[in-house]
């Protein structure tokens, strides 16, 4: 995760880098974009997400697979002023972990896909409320930060469902809640505005649904399990 952040900043680094060679140029692209109090768009992306365990004794790792998923939703834009706006982003993230256990926690010494392997499918709809924190424009280039919060309702989530980990099912919350930090940069094309950016989501609640049995090698020594992961986004104006 941590190299395609930087991979990320760089690109954006350098399309602002870019940008700077033509800051003698006096033809505006939408001069006047920002102006209405209401914006509306949408966005296309990727994201990145894992998970991050606490454990209530210290013994076995559960380790994390991660792959790249698919982002896609709409944007709301509320203009306070020139430099703050605030942003609402409902969208439908679609993701996918897998959980490998180690056999020694299962008191065993070789590997058994069946009891130490879980494939766990998530599509959220997800309901972010952001805080947009912009530079002074440069041309037809603008840098901003994004902070806030957001919820997210996990369609795959399996939390009522009987059949737990005895039957090959990890089951994980319906309702989760992130924070999120990130950044961008407008870039004011001739007829919209592109805005590449990439975002850091964390969950601050627990997403694991305990086993049947309280005694489960599965769960029992899970205290806390969360979210955390990068969305790149790219959004059309």
């Amino acid at each position: 995760m941590r190299q395609i952040i930087i991979i990320t900043f760089l690109f954006l680094v350098s399309i602002s880098g870019n940008a700077q060679l033509f800051t003698k140029k006096k033809v505006l692209n939408n001069e006047n974009f920002d102006k209405p109090r209401v914006s509306w768009g949408y966005f296309l992306g990727m994201n990145n997400y894992d998970y991050n365990f606490d454990y209530i004794s210290d013994t076995y790792d559960i380790q994390t697979e991660k792959s790249f998923g698919f982002n896609v939703g709409l944007i709301g834009n509320f203009r306070i002023s020139d430099y703050f706006d605030i942003r609402f982003e409902p969208g439908l993230i679609m993701s996918n972990r897998n959980l490998v256990f180690n056999p020694l926690q299962f008191g065993e010494f070789e590997y058994n896909e069946n009891l130490h392997f879980r494939e766990i499918k998530s599509t959220y709809i997800h309901f972010p409320m952001l805080l947009k924190i912009s530079s002074k424009r440069v041309n037809n280039f603008k840098p901003y930060l994004l902070a806030g919060i957001s919820t997210a309702l996990n369609l795959s989530s399996k939390e009522n469902s009987v059949d737990d980990n005895s039957l090959g099912q990890f089951r994980t919350k319906k309702n989760v809640f992130f924070y999120e930090l990130g950044f961008g940069i407008d870039l004011y094309l001739e007829w919209f505005k592109f805005s590449p950016s990439i975002r850091g989501v964390f969950a601050i609640s627990d997403e694991h649904v305990d086993d049947n049995d309280p005694l489960s090698p599965w769960t029992s020594n899970i205290d806390f399990m969360k979210t955390s992961g990068i969305l790149i986004n790219f959004t059309f104006q």
